[in-house]
């Protein structure tokens, strides 16, 4: 099913930044001595707009789902996504384990990794999960990508994945989080929604499967968003992905907390 582009709708923020330059240009044209003040002006409104950028649950360049909607908070649901996929090694025991507990969550994969892995791109979707939009190359360079190749990037993704699995992704995660102002009107034109987090366990970064679920799990409830990684997991100590060692025990704790963890199509689009 194709994806509809949306019209793109700046932020206040973005809107507040288009009128001050043009203010400015304004007050160079009318008075040319202003200009060292007017230049400075715009390099600090730049500034906040490359922090904001770097800041992955900010919603100062645009919409940015980082909690679920009320009604899935009210239905007790929280949806646990897995980034930098797939692996052939580690995904299919991710599935596995979801599996095992009745629970449904949402992988933001790389075009190019999953073209490497057609197969299990399919398996994910065949067991109800739902496949999302993490860029075509996960480049380390993305947040300093143009309006042209923010586009490209997203359309190689979509195209790649909407081949493997008959659905287009709906939902953008940029990789690292990271992006800057021109990025949402390229999600707008691709019909993506990007969605950061509630709360991460750095299990890319970290060995350790105790200090990880309790980053996961402090404070966790309904509504939440939890970020892991079947691409890229860190090891523990004995060279096992610290993501297998921590999701049982993840998914122990939603069912004692009374949670559900369900993909983001169905917290989303019900």
């Amino acid at each position: 099913m194709a994806v509809v582009p949306a019209r793109w709708r700046p932020s206040l923020v973005i809107r507040a930044s288009f009128a001050l330059h043009g203010l400015c240009a304004a007050a160079v044209l009318a008075y040319p001595p202003s200009w060292p003040w007017s230049l400075a002006l715009i390099a600090a409104n730049q500034s906040l707009l490359a922090v904001a950028g770097l800041i992955p649950r900010s919603r100062l360049l645009g919409p940015n789902l980082s909690r679920l909607p009320e009604r899935a908070t009210q239905r007790g649901e929280v949806v646990l996504s897995f980034d930098d996929g797939p692996d052939p090694v580690v995904t299919p025991q991710v599935l596995d384990l979801l599996d095992r507990h009745g629970a449904k969550a949402s992988f933001f994969f790389t075009g190019q990794r999953a073209q490497r892995h057609p197969e299990l791109v399919r398996e994910v979707a065949r067991r109800g999960h739902s496949v999302e939009n993490h860029s075509d190359r996960h480049s380390n360079f993305f947040a300093c990508y143009g309006l042209a190749r923010y586009g490209r990037e997203l359309a190689r993704a979509q195209t790649r994945l909407a081949a493997l699995t008959g659905r287009a992704p709906r939902y953008f995660r940029a990789p690292m989080g990271l992006r800057n102002p021109l990025l949402e009107p390229a999600l707008a034109g691709a019909g993506l929604r990007l969605v950061s987090w509630t709360r991460r366990g750095y299990d890319s970064v970290t060995g350790d499967p105790a200090l990880v679920l309790a980053r996961l799990t402090r404070g966790l409830a309904a509504g939440d968003v939890l970020l892991l990684h079947d691409g890229g997991s860190a090891r523990t100590r004995d060279g096992r992905p610290v993501v297998l060692d921590v999701l049982p025990a993840l998914l122990e704790r939603l069912k004692a907390l009374g949670l559900r963890s369900v993909s983001l199509p169905m917290a989303c689009e019900d």
